[in-house]
């Protein structure tokens, strides 16, 4: 297959989504919004990681964060167009490790 082809686009995409904790975390922005402390107490992972982990979804344009200006500030993640995007994927590994594992 030449280098334009779905090869290393596909492995982009499992580099990107197969990274530790990734998927989880994209699986739980499914349900909305969420504030950092929410994700954090619903995944065993550690804040420093959790962070480290939705700022390169951020970057990749998975994730969006917003800043609510309140007093406590308020921060919430979603999934943008292109994050809500790969929820047929997370829900057929879903699937599939509920018939499986």
């Amino acid at each position: 297959m030449n280098e334009t082809g779905l090869c290393p686009r596909l492995a982009k995409a499992m580099d990107l989504i197969g990274k530790r904790w990734t998927g989880l975390i994209l699986y739980q922005l499914l349900d909305g919004p969420q504030r950092f402390n929410e994700i954090e107490s619903a995944l065993p992972i550690s804040g420093r990681l959790l962070s480290e982990r939705l700022k390169e979804l951020e970057k990749e344009g998975l994730v969006v964060r917003k800043v609510y200006t309140e007093v406590p500030v308020r921060v919430e993640y979603s999934l943008t167009e292109k994050g809500q995007a790969l929820e047929g994927a997370i829900r057929n590994i879903e699937s599939w490790a509920t018939g499986w594992l």
